[in-house]
């Protein structure tokens, strides 16, 4: 029996559609409807129940304060170990997002895993989403692209790449044993490049500007420093470094171009234009 968590989020979601079919797979999810889905919250530790389960796809509940993920990934995992779970697939975050303000949680949660005593692991890397792109680098009302991403670039991978390698992976959990793979895009994007692709202006502000940007009420105290550490590794060149092998491998094939990913999930009300092909 294979359990997938976090299946009401981007990634877990697009897991969940791919195996939904298969009368081994259970699919959990916070508030479960239907009667593939079980309750999987990692706030409520004593309501985990993996009894059955043989391979778990422990997709990362990143969003929250240090100290909340790793309680969060510490109840899954103790809870895996408890019930007799055989294999955990964790979804981690890219070695180069060392730099980011999440990415302890992320290191914690793979020392936890790598130190089990009864757990087989595989650690699935993921290089930033080419849909998060779309969302720190749209381009305004005013047709250009302000974040301060500076001359950096973004080897960013489109999260249905990252869905699919999850998919055969977990499939065929035993011939992963032990694997740390990272998973990043073949082709790193710059601003100026989502600028070029959109008909947009590439004007970067600074990491000031765009942190009082963010800083609006009712934003959660982690939100702006998460989102302003991402652009500063960004520009600072961390996380440009394309796929090295791995995710082309794994998939059986190319993959997806992320410039299109990055256009295709742009919010509706930018600036942006659409580019028409060469002589038309």
């Amino acid at each position: 029996m294979l359990l997938i968590t976090g299946a009401s989020g981007g990634l877990g979601s697009l897991v969940a559609q791919r195996l939904a079919d298969r009368p081994d797979v259970r699919i959990g999810t916070r508030r479960p409807t239907g009667p593939s889905r079980v309750r999987v919250d990692f706030d409520a530790p004593q309501t985990l129940d993996f009894r059955g389960v043989d391979t778990l796809l422990l997709i990362s509940a990143g969003y929250g304060e240090d100290d909340e993920v790793i309680s969060r990934h510490e109840a899954a995992i103790a809870a895996a170990e408890r019930d007799g779970v055989r294999h955990v697939v964790y979804t981690s975050l890219t070695a180069e997002g060392d730099h980011l303000p999440y990415a302890l949680a992320h290191r914690w949660t793979e020392r936890r895993l790598a130190a089990s005593p009864s757990l087989a692991w595989t650690v699935l890397r993921n290089g930033l989403y080419a849909e998060l792109l779309a969302a720190l680098a749209a381009p305004g009302p005013d047709g250009r692209i302000t974040a301060p991403l500076g001359r950096g670039r973004l080897a960013a991978v489109a999260r249905e790449d990252l869905a699919d390698v999850a998919v055969r992976v977990t499939l065929d959990p035993a011939a992963h044993a032990g694997r740390v793979y990272e998973l990043v895009g073949d082709r790193p994007l710059s601003g100026a490049d989502l600028a070029a692709a959109t008909g947009s202006v590439y004007a970067p502000a600074t990491l000031a500007e765009a942190r009082a940007a963010l800083s609006a009420p009712g934003t959660a105290p982690f939100q702006p420093p998460m989102l302003v550490g991402t652009y500063s590794a960004i520009a600072a060149g961390f996380l440009a470094t394309p796929d090295q092998g791995p995710l082309a491998h794994l998939l059986g094939h190319p993959p997806r171009p992320a410039l299109d990913t990055y256009k295709s999930s742009l919010p509706a009300h930018t600036g942006a234009q659409p580019i028409q092909p060469s002589g038309v």
